[in-house]
């Protein structure tokens, strides 16, 4: 399990069903963790901003104290973003739908999010990515990877406000020798973004 490979911090989606199912959720899931471990919740943009300040109120007044909740509301809509951040005292994280550092620049300007998360993708590659840590390090924001671990490994290294590698492994049954998780942390591989493609193993999805 995660908690056994060593992480402390987990992330994990509540998109549809009621507050109550999600508080439910909330208290199974701590009390398989322990209280030591960080727990942030992903809403995938579903809720309206009255919606999101009700459940976030919610789950403060339950206890839960989550390190963030990530895309409440929409994306693109920042004025929702910024009013849900003046009503909780919960984090809020956003970030994996800025397109470019215009974008970074734009939530930051804001004041939309506590967390940032950029798409190595969306945010530009690297030259993108560097260009919003100087924005959000500017702003004394914690900057998290998403997705893309082989590449956000030799990232976040040289990102002065660093704060999480988001783990999703996409591409480890494809490559050779990819990156193994150790005491919680993975260590970035090889020179470039460290990817060799297992050609075998791409030839077996082939259609």
């Amino acid at each position: 399990s995660s908690i056994q490979q060593g992480f402390q911090a987990l992330k994990f989606k509540l998109g549809g069903g009621s507050l109550e199912q999600a508080i439910d959720t909330l208290r199974a899931i701590r009390a398989v963790t322990g209280p030591d471990i960080r727990l942030m919740v992903d809403y995938n943009q579903s809720l309206t901003v009255g919606e999101a300040i009700r459940r976030i109120t919610s789950f403060e007044d339950k206890g839960f104290a989550l390190d963030w909740v990530e895309e409440p509301v929409p994306a693109e809509d920042f004025e929702g973003h910024r009013t849900i951040r003046s009503a909780v005292n919960t984090p809020v994280q956003t970030g994996e739908n800025w397109w470019g550092p215009e974008d970074a620049a734009r939530a930051v300007q804001s004041e939309i999010c506590d967390h940032a998360m950029p798409d190595l993708v969306k945010i530009g590659g690297i030259t993108g990515w560097q260009k919003a840590v100087a924005i959000t390090s500017a702003a004394s924001l914690p900057i998290s990877s998403h997705v893309f671990v082989e590449a956000s490994a030799h990232v976040l290294p040289v990102t002065p406000n660093a704060y999480l590698l988001e783990y999703l492994d996409l591409a480890g049954s494809l490559i050779q020798d990819p990156p193994q998780i150790k005491n919680g942390h993975l260590m970035a591989k090889g020179p470039g973004l460290g990817i060799l493609w297992d050609e075998t193993a791409i030839a077996r999805c082939s259609v």
